[in-house]
């Protein structure tokens, strides 16, 4: 990544942290992996049902860790081989976030680290600057129901790979239909995933729904977390 505003060195950036945990991986195509999260602080959206409000103001941020402090305990604490760099929104400090990522794709016995980020924030530079193999983009696109969807990047589509994601959180019939909207207007190459809001898109309603669009390249996404423990449990 370019330089950063600090003008330290890249393992000395201090970052705003909430958490760093093992677990197994929730959701995605890595669901049920052991994966260490690290969690940021700190988010420029609001939507309606996050589930992290203690990642982002007004609560404050735990801790501060650099990248040094970070990375030594990813390394020395847990032996997952996958990371899930998330928060709030990971890449929300542009050339800070992007040297965390790269420092971790650095650690050797880690083959996959993978960024969940809201599609508000431009992911040309961390594409273009942060070559590791390692480095996956998982786009949570928020949908009219979530609050925030005119904040959505909609140039990020054509920007992500075979190895990304990009995932749709619906809860209510207007969203699929957007979302079914949204894929054929913004082709990608990432895979998308359709993740339904419980209490409004029963699981079983939404299979439904894309089986009946015939949405055969799209993945149901379950929360596998949300099932082992308490929804409202951190740290899982």
């Amino acid at each position: 990544m370019p330089a950063n505003e600090t003008g330290l060195e890249p393992r000395a950036i201090r970052l705003p942290m909430v958490e760093i945990f093992e677990t197994v991986e929730g959701e995605g195509t890595r669901a049920g992996f052991p994966t260490v999260f690290v969690r940021l602080f700190g988010c420029n959206l609001r939507c309606v049902w996050c589930d992290t409000k203690y990642s982002y103001p007004p609560a404050e941020a735990e801790m501060t860790m650099t990248i040094d402090e970070i990375v030594a305990q990813v390394e020395g604490q847990y032996k997952s081989e996958h990371i899930c760099m998330t928060g709030g929104e990971p890449l929300l400090y542009g050339s800070r976030s992007g040297a965390l990522l790269e420092a971790l794709c650095g650690i050797e016995r880690i083959k996959d680290v993978h960024v969940e980020t809201n599609g508000a924030i431009d992911l040309a530079p961390f594409l273009r600057d942060i070559a590791s193999p390692k480095a996956r983009y998982i786009m949570d696109y928020k949908l009219p129901d979530s609050g925030e969807n005119e904040a959505m990047l909609h140039d990020n589509f054509a920007l992500l790979r075979p190895q990304d994601e990009v995932k749709f959180v619906i809860a209510s019939d207007a969203d699929f239909d957007y979302a079914v909207k949204v894929l054929a207007e913004y082709p990608t190459k990432a895979l998308a995933l359709f993740s339904p809001v419980w209490e409004s898109m029963p699981p079983a309603k939404l299979v439904e729904r894309m089986l009946a669009a015939g949405l055969t390249g799209v993945k149901l996404n379950m929360q596998l977390h949300k099932i082992i423990w308490d929804p409202a449990q951190r740290g899982v």
